[in-house]
């Protein structure tokens, strides 16, 4: 069985107020050549399909070419796509019964009442059967009428509601199963602010989320969401893809690609390669004196840190504009290492929690786990 793993498209994503949708549809068409090329029977989306929670018209218009193209270059692939955060789980689901008929299932939102289990699409191949489980983004406010509350009331956290989820589902013995997921997993132990994560991620605040990884164990392959990195959370098979291309300039000089996993017969560990994708303008970071930097014009998304040169004249921000057309940002370091914008001041913000928690005053730790959701339902709305 072989199957491509990707997540996070964002589509509709603006950069620094930069509309990406042609670099967008650029890797979109790159993904339908390789599909056409491996020929694969299946193609999982482990969520964030969209940047904003109400996308665009252009957005879901890019979306639906993708998946139309897609399905016409190869007419009996299994596409599987799975709600995020940025995403609205109602509006991923809507069409979802029809579509299913077409082989495309988009699941927006996770069990919801006790009747309601993960949703699982069977395949079939040489080896025998393998079940790919589509859990979209879950927030315990989501699911807490299904997993129910801890024994003195209070509210699951993250893990302990992913935990009941999953302790719900039967897992057929014989066959190979296939998690798809959009959370934030570490290995048990670790620390979640050793993780490098993205200015384009959404964070919870003090990383509530966090879900220990132990929970994926016995699962043949992990195709996760949500890390914009790619990389593996403490196994080969459990595994976040990143995104198919840079979406901030923290991702600057990250290479992205598409996942593509066989599973053999089972038992056997899957066999797993990165396909590499190329991005129509790379994100770049450029230092230098502003001679140093005007000497190094392109066409490629830029951001711009000047340490020396005449940063004070009139011209300067036309002359740069002029050699980096797809200019993002130009900021100053000051002698002590410090970054100021020369066009644009970023305003550091208190933490979220903290400064309202200082408005509100004492809080009891069920008003404080509300307020959090809260706080997190906002963040993932922007």
């Amino acid at each position: 069985m072989k199957f491509f793993h990707l997540s996070d498209l964002h589509l509709g994503l603006r950069l620094i107020q930069r509309d990406m949708a042609p670099d967008q549809e650029h890797i979109l068409q790159q993904v339908i050549q390789l599909a056409r090329r491996e020929q694969p029977d299946a193609l999982v989306v482990a969520g964030d399909l969209y940047d904003k929670a109400v996308p665009s018209a252009e957005a879901v218009t890019l979306m639906n070419r993708f998946v139309t193209q897609l399905t016409q270059a190869l007419p009996n692939l299994v596409v599987m796509m799975i709600g995020g955060n940025h995403d609205s789980g109602p509006r991923i689901d809507c069409f979802r019964w029809v579509l299913e008929r077409q082989r495309v299932h988009m699941v927006g939102m996770p069990p919801v009442t006790e009747g309601e289990f993960i949703h699982r699409v069977t395949l079939e191949d040489g080896h025998g059967l393998v079940h790919f489980y589509l859990l979209p983004f879950v927030r315990p406010s989501m699911v807490k009428q299904v997993v129910g509350v801890r024994e003195d009331g209070s509210a699951c956290s993250y893990d302990e509601s992913i935990r009941r989820l999953l302790a719900r589902e039967e897992f057929p013995a014989q066959a190979r199963t296939v998690l798809v997921s959009h959370q934030f997993y570490l290995p048990v132990g670790a620390d979640p602010q050793e993780v490098e994560r993205m200015d384009s991620e959404v964070p919870i605040v003090g990383n509530i989320d966090r879900v220990g990884a132990d929970v994926l164990d016995g699962f043949d392959y992990v195709a996760l969401g949500h890390i914009h990195k790619p990389m593996t959370v403490g196994k080969p098979h459990i595994r976040y893809c990143g995104t198919p291309m840079a979406c901030s300039v923290s991702e600057a000089g990250q290479r992205k690609g598409v996942v593509q996993v066989v599973l053999g017969a089972p038992g056997t560990p899957p066999e797993i390669t990165v396909l590499p994708l190329t991005p129509l303008r790379e994100i770049r970071v450029i230092r230098g004196s502003v001679e140093e930097i005007l000497a190094q014009g392109s066409e490629d998304y830029v951001s711009v840190v000047l340490t020396g040169g005449d940063t004070g004249s009139v011209d300067l921000l036309p002359r740069i504009r002029q050699a980096f057309p797809n200019l993002l940002e130009v900021r100053v370091e000051q002698m002590e290492g410090a970054l100021q914008d020369l066009a644009l001041t970023q305003e550091r913000l208190v933490d979220p929690l903290q400064l309202c928690c200082d408005f509100l005053g004492q809080l009891e730790q069920d008003e404080r786990d509300i307020l959090l959701d809260v706080l997190h339902t906002v963040q993932g709305g922007k």
